[in-house]
């Protein structure tokens, strides 16, 4: 009997330890996965800095997608989403409308399973990169979805601005502290000293003049993209054809900040309409004002000849996207260079008002907090000088 027990027991042993091994071995079993690279390194990358100077580019992001064994995989289409990072009401960004949206989506062949971009981030904290990996030819291997990580560091001089915006607002409150405290007798029919009363009308000016700022600087912001300069380039026109090709650009020529714009380029044979794939097409999409380049990709079309993808433009002005058109090495088509544009006009969307009154509220709150050390370094002088 007690053979049996002890048999019994050693193959519930053995019995658990296969069930163990196999979730081991299921959990170790490699799978395909995409690698992420930037240029320059995550470390280095901040945000877009509006009304600047000093060169800014967008980041290169690099997708491969690899199999199960790390090997490069060929002939994909690769689907991207990039989404902004979600809104924060208490710590809002330069761009807060752009907060919880999508910055850019795109469906894109790679032969060889590489997609490369150039996107400009508007903002900081952490974007996700949804990535959907399939196959151009049947069957040749199982589609598979990632999602990616960017956390993208604020630009550390604004909080240097800030902590010295901070210090004078601070010191402003504790003098105005340092007066209450200091406040001389009441005279008959009055409600406060004439100082206090002094202090309190210019912090009442003070406050008011601070939330028409932001709220002119919010106006200003939103019809930002509505005026034109009178010396504007000249842009190529939005469909060209050239040695039986034709190259169009399709798509919306009016866009909102904080909403996707559709575009589409397209690529047939003028004679037969028919589309022309692996035809290489370089595009970029520029801030006219600034002649800034906030998006870039270098690829090919796709089996009906076209390239499509959606973008926002979150900066509040008027936009050009420009394409190039190429024969792929090898092709037995040869062209020029074709160049096609559009320009794309841009409606800036101002902040809300809750968002304006939390910097109105942050402001208030750091000269309170001067005002309070300014009144109990007074209220403990006070004693000292009474006992004197």
């Amino acid at each position: 009997m007690k053979k049996y027990r002890l048999f019994g027991a050693i193959s519930a042993v053995c019995v658990a330890l296969s069930i163990l091994y196999s979730f081991v071995g299921v959990s170790q079993t490699p799978i395909p996965r995409v690698q992420l690279s930037t240029n320059p390194p995550l470390e280095q990358i901040h945000p877009f800095e509006a009304g600047t100077d000093k060169p800014q580019s967008p980041v290169t992001l690099t997708l491969q997608a690899l199999d199960a064994i790390g090997k490069p995989l060929e002939n994909t289409k690769i689907s991207l989403q990039i989404l902004t990072p979600p809104p924060n009401p208490w710590l809002t960004t330069d761009f807060p409308i752009v907060e919880g949206t999508k910055l850019l989506q795109m469906d894109a062949a790679a032969p060889d399973g590489k997609l490369e971009i150039q996107q400009m981030l508007p903002i900081r904290g952490n974007y996700q990169l949804r990535v959907n990996v399939s196959p151009l030819v049947a069957n040749a291997f199982t589609p598979y979805e990632q999602t990616l990580n960017l956390n993208i560091q604020e630009n550390p001089v604004k909080y240097k601005y800030f902590a010295v915006f901070a210090a004078i607002l601070l010191s402003v409150g504790l003098l105005g502290g340092w007066v209450i405290g200091g406040q001389e007798e009441l005279r008959q029919g009055e409600i406060a000293p004439q100082s206090v009363r002094l202090l309190l009308s210019a912090l009442t000016v003070v406050a008011i003049v601070t939330l028409l700022f932001i709220n002119i600087s919010a106006e200003v912001a939103e019809a930002h993209g509505s005026g034109h300069s009178s010396g504007k380039e000249e842009i190529a026109p939005s469909v060209q054809k050239s040695q039986g090709l034709e190259v169009r650009v399709e798509g919306n020529k009016n866009a909102t900040v904080g909403k996707l714009a559709n575009l589409t380029v397209n690529v047939k044979d003028t004679a037969t309409g028919q589309p022309i794939k692996d035809v290489g097409l370089q595009v970029k999409a520029i801030a006219l004002e600034d002649n800034l380049t906030v998006f870039a990709y270098k690829g090919v079309t796709d089996q009906e000849g076209k390239l499509t993808w959606q973008e926002q433009f979150f900066d509040g002005a008027p936009h050009k996207v420009e394409v190039e058109a190429t024969p792929s090495p090898g092709s037995k088509r040869q062209f020029p260079v074709v160049k096609v544009a559009q320009e794309v006009e841009v409606e800036g969307i101002a902040p809300p008002m809750y968002i304006r009154l939390i910097g109105l509220f942050y402001f208030t709150a750091i000269v309170g907090i001067g005002m309070a050390i300014g009144l109990l370094i007074q209220q403990r002088r006070k004693p000292q000088a009474g006992a004197n």
